[in-house]
């Protein structure tokens, strides 16, 4: 058998999930016990894996979110938080961002919003979505030099894409004329086509 060359070649073709099972399999089945299907199904299994990790490594660093190791398994659920356990965990499945759905997570300083969030954010992208974590002071920023230089439609374009956008430090500062028509803006071409969550310490009503 053409070990080397093989193995060469599923590098070059970046199969390196199922290069790492090759050779796994050729030191712990060197009698071949297992058939030649059990053998590619096994690669490809290894394949299949090394490929989801990959994916969701680069999900997770796009999303440059402040607590990208935050996760839902890690929650606190101390009754001084106001978090309902079967909510979350509800949550944590997915589905409403499937269904386009918001999640709006307020509490005062040091409550822990801004982590549940991420958590939310890192479980998104274990479920295969797209996220992206932004500071309202920092959005308004970049949407302000987009204005100037230009670049405004692609920058809500971009937004617009990411299937769960986390504005974070919501309503802290008043906001002029004209960064209420650009989050108009966004949230036209976000709604009902994504899910956002947004952290305040404004209550809902506020």
């Amino acid at each position: 058998m053409l070990t080397h060359p093989t193995l060469d070649q599923m590098a070059a073709l970046g199969m390196t999930g199922m290069a790492d099972a090759w050779k796994a399999l050729a030191e712990q089945d060197p009698g071949h016990t297992l058939d030649r299907n059990e053998w590619l199904g096994l690669m490809l299994d290894r394949e299949a894996s090394a490929r989801a990790g990959k994916r969701f490594n680069n999900r997770l660093r796009n999303a440059r979110m402040r607590f990208p190791n935050a996760c839902i398994e890690d929650v606190n659920f101390a009754a001084s938080r106001g978090l309902d356990r079967r909510q979350v965990l509800a949550l944590a499945q997915g589905e409403w961002i499937k269904a386009k759905e918001q999640i709006i997570l307020t509490g005062q300083t040091g409550t822990g919003k801004t982590w549940l969030a991420c958590a939310f954010g890192h479980q998104a992208a274990r479920l295969d979505h797209t996220v992206l974590y932004v500071r309202m002071p920092r959005l308004f920023e970049d949407m302000a030099m987009a204005r100037l230089d230009g670049r405004f439609p692609k920058l809500v374009d971009k937004l617009a894409r990411v299937q769960l956008l986390i504005l974070d430090d919501w309503g802290t500062h008043g906001l002029t004329d004209q960064q209420r028509l650009d989050l108009l803006e966004l949230f036209e071409e976000r709604y009902q086509r994504r899910s956002t969550i947004i952290t305040a310490q404004l209550p809902v009503s506020g």
